[in-house]
């Protein structure tokens, strides 16, 4: 399965980075082909509500960046991943550029499946990141529902929660 990571943290070695690490090595050990895209060292603007896309640009972005080259990988992407601290209850800005400039394609043909990965320095609150995956994501782009993963504190990078990653990424089909 083509599984597209899209990692919002803009800290390159941080607690994201290490959960995405882990589901990665699971979900190789399936064979599953991988692209985690780090969209914080990405230059990705954000939606510019041109509609460019859904008139004269046939389903391309208007906006010339980096996106561009994300575009052939989540055309290919039978899962896509998001992967985000929790900054104000909801994902990095950074993520949610790239989230919003999916819009261009407005359901990528191939996507079948999304999972959630949140990191956060406190518990309760991720609400307003899980809203925008099971309503933007699930709901908007019928996706089947893989799982909400969320660690805080020193939960982030316990062995027990590297593993739990490891483990999902291994029992994908």
């Amino acid at each position: 399965m083509n599984i597209l990571v899209l990692n919002g943290s803009p800290r390159p070695g941080g607690n994201t980075a290490a959960m995405v690490e882990a589901f990665v090595e699971g979900a190789s050990e399936n064979g599953h082909n991988i692209t985690v895209v780090p969209v914080c060292q990405r230059k990705i603007a954000g939606c510019l509500a041109c509609e460019y896309c859904h008139t004269k640009g046939e389903g391309k972005c208007v906006q010339q960046d980096d996106m561009q080259e994300i575009y052939p990988i989540l055309e290919e992407a039978e899962m896509i991943v998001l992967a985000s601290p929790v900054y104000y209850h909801s994902f990095t800005g950074q993520l949610q550029c790239a989230v919003n400039r999916i819009y261009a394609l407005d359901k990528p043909k191939n996507l079948k499946k999304a999972a959630l990965i949140l990191s956060s320095g406190s518990d309760h609150v991720y609400s307003g990141a899980i809203y925008e995956y099971q309503n933007s994501f699930l709901n908007y782009l019928n996706l089947e529902d893989m799982g909400i993963y969320s660690a805080f504190g020193k939960q982030n990078i316990s062995e027990e929660k590297l593993n739990e990653l490891r483990e999902f990424g291994r029992s994908l089909k």
